[in-house]
């Protein structure tokens, strides 16, 4: 990346001298550079709070609550690694981070959990592993918190105008990603 963005720069540079328009040139990086400061400072407040409140969820009583009521649903979706109190535990704060649209919070968890499923794997990654790569990546999200940021600091009214589209491409990314796990899980037996 490093390659593509010196590239970038020297092409920029080498026709801002030949147009004669360095100056335009210079005030494009530095305007770019700001606003791509003041996007991080953005995304940064919004991370912090969500990622509070994540951790106020952890410690709480509602924590506990909504960590019982997904452990019924994983326990059906991960059987053998429902049975381990660890992962279960490490699962359930995953599945709540990415529901609240905190991918960066879920991922300690998701690798805690992960870690600890490819254990006994011997090399290669159990049904329940893939399982769970799947459930990662398709991100069922009730709130898209991180989306709704970057809409908000980019001058949006309404950032969360987007949940439904948001809640059905989810529904539908993560029954598909499961099908999918599932008909493989069946093809390779």
């Amino acid at each position: 990346m490093a390659f593509v963005t010196v590239v970038l720069f020297l092409i920029s540079f080498i026709f801002g001298i030949s147009s004669g328009t360095m100056s335009k040139v210079s005030s494009a990086a530095m305007s770019g550079a700001q606003s791509a400061l003041e996007l991080c400072f953005s995304m940064g407040g919004a991370l912090c709070l969500w990622s509070g409140v994540m951790t106020v969820l952890e410690r709480s009583t509602l924590g506990l609550h909504l960590g019982r009521g997904l452990r019924c649903l994983l326990r059906r979706l991960f059987p053998e690694a429902g049975q381990n109190d660890t992962i279960l535990t490490a699962l359930s704060g995953n599945v709540s981070a990415n529901l609240l649209g905190l991918g960066n919070a879920a991922t300690p968890m998701g690798v805690r959990a992960a870690t600890a499923m490819a254990a006994g794997c011997g090399g290669v990654a159990s049904n329940e592993l893939c399982r769970l790569v799947v459930l990662n990546t398709a991100s069922v999200q009730l709130l898209p918190t991180t989306v709704a940021a970057l809409r908000s600091a980019a001058g949006c009214a309404t950032p969360l105008d987007i949940l439904p589209a948001v809640w059905l491409s989810s529904l539908f990314s993560v029954t598909a990603g499961l099908a999918a796990a599932w008909l493989l899980e069946k093809w390779v037996k």
